[in-house]
């Protein structure tokens, strides 16, 4: 978790549009475990929360409450949704937000999934003109389905799917 440390200590984070901001910067404590893994926390919630925000066995950003569920396959899988979720919120004509049984109504057929988000519980995907952020993580850590949320960020012309290319 050294490397953790070198790369995301101290790292001041955007509020999440879901789980009450998530936490404020980037830190980690001792480990907790095993059961049957370790698990790092992976900094200070916002708000009071009944879960904590940890680093998994392997990498993963997610939520423990009692159990785990992994949010992410990384923490840059999370620090890359944050930021896409600030982009999405300035640059969307619209946004919609669906809870609990809608969400499972939600038809992504021609819909890509956005790798770089590394989503396992929470998901992105693309559309021609949005992003839809599919957010499981609170509904499974709680066993809540009612916590199930999407976000439809409409109305993005190119500059609003995509940000910057390559070529910055």
């Amino acid at each position: 978790m050294a490397a953790f440390e070198a790369v995301w200590g101290g790292l001041a984070l955007p509020p999440s549009p879901h789980y009450d901001g998530g936490p404020r910067t980037l830190s980690r404590d001792v480990p907790e475990g095993p059961d049957p893994d370790w698990h790092f926390e992976a900094g200070m919630q916002r708000t009071a929360l009944p879960y904590a925000f940890m680093i998994g066995p392997n990498g993963e950003f997610g939520l423990r409450a009692g159990k785990w569920v992994p949010l992410h396959a990384s923490v840059e899988g999370w620090v890359e949704a944050l930021a896409l979720a600030d982009h999405a919120r300035n640059w969307a004509r619209t946004t919609t937000t669906l809870k609990g049984a809608a969400v499972d109504e939600l038809v992504l057929d021609g819909f890509e999934a956005v790798p770089e988000v590394a989503g396992l519980a929470d998901t992105w995907w693309r559309g021609t003109d949005s992003l839809v952020a599919v957010y499981r993580g609170e509904a499974e850590v709680m066993d809540a389905s009612q916590c199930l949320t999407a976000t439809i960020y409409a109305g993005l012309d190119e500059w609003g799917l995509r940000g910057l290319g390559p070529s910055g």
